[in-house]
């Protein structure tokens, strides 16, 4: 896999910009893989996401962001630079049902999502049997016994002590505190079905069922203290007929979620996401 710097940006759009930072690339003998740009009119703000070969490239990282930093500030940017190599720490977070989870970790194991996994936190003790099959340690948080506030100081403690950057919620479902929100904020994910704010509560595809719905979906998006309303990754939807039955939706849905949320994760690992306000630019 080659290696890349990922440049991406977020500030006030100015005439100019776009010019002063090739400029800057050119003049470090830089070459450009991708170059994504979005300027979004009602809000007058320019992002950006370059990714850029280190073959050519006469900066190491250090020494890019010392010498990018009064570009940046010129401009008012929020940016970050990445480094393709560096591979971010990701947690699962998983109760009973275990789709969103196998695929993940499938995808993780054949290389798909190139990231680190080196916990799964699961609230029931099942979902132990597939991090032994992919050989990553698993924790059970007992919420019954501990209750809700302790299980969640035991979670926050192990992504501290597993150096977290990313916690995935694949299909827990249990409500995360707001402080653990505020904690993971921009930095945790979550997958649910797109029929929200319809068909709350249980059984949310035999409510559909009745209902004779015919289109359903899931939406990835990240976590926030507003339950479900944080900012959209991603999503994907099936057409539905009269020919299914609840049993095919939960089937179709699944699907819709394993594929709304590995895009999601993925997005974010390649740091295509910016959020801005309670929405985000998506360069996929």
């Amino acid at each position: 896999m080659q290696q890349t710097f990922r440049l991406v940006i977020d500030c006030p759009d100015q005439i100019g910009l776009v010019a002063s930072v090739s400029q800057f690339l050119a003049d470090h003998n830089a070459t450009i893989v991708e170059a994504n740009h979005h300027t979004d009119l009602q809000t007058g703000r320019f992002f950006m996401r370059h990714e850029i070969s280190t073959d050519s490239l006469k900066l190491d990282h250090q020494s890019f962001v010392k010498e990018f930093t009064p570009l940046a500030n010129e401009y008012q940017m929020n940016w970050k630079l990445s480094d393709s190599n560096k591979k971010q720490r990701v947690a699962l977070l998983a109760s009973l049902e275990s789709h969103c989870l196998v695929d993940l970790l499938h995808r993780w194991h054949t290389g798909e999502l190139h990231c680190d996994i080196p916990v799964i936190i699961g609230n029931h003790p099942q979902m132990k049997q597939f991090a032994d099959w992919y050989k990553v340690p698993f924790h059970w948080v007992d919420f019954k016994a501990l209750g809700k506030e302790a299980a969640f100081a035991q979670i926050s403690t192990l992504l501290e002590e597993y150096k977290i950057d990313l916690t995935v919620l694949a299909r827990f479902m249990q409500i995360l505190p707001d402080s653990l929100c505020q904690q993971l904020q921009g930095k945790a994910i979550n997958i649910h079905h797109s029929f929200l704010p319809s068909f709350a509560g249980a059984k949310p595809y035999q409510q559909a069922y009745d209902r004779g719905v015919k289109l359903i979906g899931a939406t990835c998006h990240y976590v926030t203290k507003d339950l479900d309303e944080g900012p959209i990754i991603e999503q994907s939807v099936k057409r539905i007929s009269h020919s299914d039955s609840a049993a095919d939706m939960v089937r179709k849905g699944k699907d819709c979620e394993v594929t709304a949320l590995a895009h999601g994760v993925r997005y974010h690992l390649e740091d295509r996401v910016i959020i801005h306000r309670n929405k985000t630019v998506v360069f996929a």
